[in-house]
């Protein structure tokens, strides 16, 4: 099995604005707060958090094949 990756990079859907970010493994980020615009962002429909969203790597649950946290 593949390591886990911690790193995405986020991309805000407002600005096109993206930062590098550490993905958390012990909860799902459901909001994220753009260090360039301030505008908060949440997940789409039917995703589970920010970075399955707007990243550009799923969270550490969805890589490793589990449900993530809701």
């Amino acid at each position: 099995m593949s390591e886990t990756e911690l790193l995405s990079i986020i991309t805000c859907p407002k600005c096109n604005y993206s930062q590098l970010e550490e993905m958390p493994t012990t909860a799902c980020q459901f909001f994220y707060e753009c260090t360039h615009c301030k505008s908060i962002l949440k997940p789409l429909s039917g995703d589970c958090c920010v970075y399955c969203s707007y990243g550009t790597v799923q969270c550490p649950p969805i890589q490793e094949g589990n449900s993530c946290c809701k």
